[in-house]
């Protein structure tokens, strides 16, 4: 398999990819009377009750850290979190959702992968807008560092690809995948640095809690954003490469076991 394969099939089915993630965006508030005012009103008040919660609590959770900043960067973490929620939570069903399409017609069920996780970083997209918004709104002040937030962003998405690409093809095999996801994902978040940061916890748990490469990349929004400073070259590398192995991965299992998986179905 090359290694730009994925993309070529991607760029192949281009097309096929906008229409469906533009239906899927376009249908989520279609019969609502606010619309997209909603995708912007639920980060808003998510935001606004953790700046509360944790203004009451901040002797026993901030630390000496400043209330904005703490609240910030939680919600920046939750920003990625969410998003790997979604999908891990939702990628088991997926071809099921889809069976129609898969068994009807000659549909490149890859492009599943593409199409799900452009919806959810689009919504994250926009929590973390809603974000920066806030920043600007308490503080006054947004880093200019935001500006390299797209190269967080990419190996992320690559690393979310390939984590669709692999539950999608065991989800199709079992529904215990699904059962499964739903059950370990809230538990995940509290072995991801969502509400606190690595060098808080003990030594030798820091190890393990760095192997967890979706903590990795909370870690590196949280320092651009927040902490207005550039993350370790070598952190930003090793994820990079390590998202793109599970997206290589991911992309090779679903490939490898694609012409099972129809007729499983």
């Amino acid at each position: 398999m090359m290694l730009t394969e994925p993309f070529e099939r991607a760029w192949h089915h281009r097309e096929l990819i906008r229409a469906v993630v533009r239906r899927e965006l376009t249908s989520r508030f279609r019969d609502s009377f606010l619309g997209w005012i909603w995708a912007i009103f639920a980060p808003l008040a998510m935001l606004l009750v953790y700046t509360t919660i944790f203004t009451i609590a901040t002797p026993a959770v901030a630390s000496g850290v400043p209330i904005y900043d703490y609240a910030a960067a939680s919600f920046c973490g939750l920003v990625l979190f969410n998003v790997f929620a979604e999908l891990a939570a939702r990628s088991p069903t997926l071809l099921h959702e889809h069976v129609h399409f898969i068994k009807k017609s000659i549909f490149p069920a890859e492009t599943i992968a593409w199409t799900s996780t452009i919806r959810a970083i689009v919504y994250g997209a926009i929590s973390f807008g809603t974000l920066l918004a806030v920043r600007l709104a308490t503080v006054h002040y947004v880093s200019w560092k935001v500006v390299f937030v797209p190269f967080i962003i990419v190996p992320f998405m690559l690393l979310m690809l390939g984590t669709v690409w692999f539950l999608m093809a065991l989800g199709a095999f079992t529904r215990d995948v699904a059962h499964l996801m739903v059950s370990i994902v809230p538990l995940l978040m509290f072995a991801t640095p969502v509400f606190f940061q690595v060098e808080q916890l003990p030594a030798n748990l820091q190890p393990w809690i760095k192997l967890n490469l979706v903590g990795d990349y909370i870690a590196m929004l949280r320092d651009l954003v927040i902490y207005q400073r550039f993350p370790s070259p070598w952190m930003y590398l090793g994820c990079f490469a390590a998202s793109y192995a599970v997206f290589l991965f991911g992309y090779r299992f679903f490939k490898e076991y694609k012409s099972v998986i129809v007729d499983v179905l």
